[in-house]
């Protein structure tokens, strides 16, 4: 495990299907094809172009292309391992990798006390798609 990552692990209602849907959502998509998507997303200043690939139905890898604040290796790769019972193990990898100053002291924040308001986040997307495929299973069984 490298310095620059990140590890959060989730278990979650929804299919692996189901949460690569979701990840595109309510995100400014430049081009989108059946397994990749080139995306731009960011707030507070602080915006990535990713290509999002999801070519192996386990794992969703989203390369930086493109960054104001993050080169090199970053990312993000969430891998998925479906349960006996139906749930689905989700593992998130953030790899941040600084291009400049404020990249680098970002990355140190998000690595040590920002750590928190990552996975906050990532807790909360979990959450939030679970309730959106929730809905569909209700609205599917009607």
């Amino acid at each position: 495990m490298s310095d620059r990552e990140i590890h959060f692990h989730q278990t979650t209602t929804s299919t692996p299907e189901q949460f690569i849907a979701a990840l595109t959502d309510y995100l400014k998509v430049h081009q989108r094809g059946p397994l990749q998507a080139d995306v731009t997303e960011g707030s507070g200043g602080i915006w990535e172009r990713l290509h999002y690939d999801w070519s192996d139905p386990n794992c969703v890898i989203m390369r930086t292309t493109d960054s104001n604040t993050w080169g090199g290796a970053s990312g993000h790769v969430y891998s998925f391992a479906r349960r006996p019972d139906g749930r689905t193990d989700v593992d998130a990898v953030v790899i941040r990798e600084g291009k400049n100053l404020k990249g680098r002291l970002l990355g140190f924040v998000l690595r040590t006390i920002g750590r928190g308001v990552l996975e906050k986040a990532f807790n909360n997307s979990v959450k939030a798609i679970e309730a959106r495929t929730g809905a569909v299973r209700e609205r599917a069984a009607s």
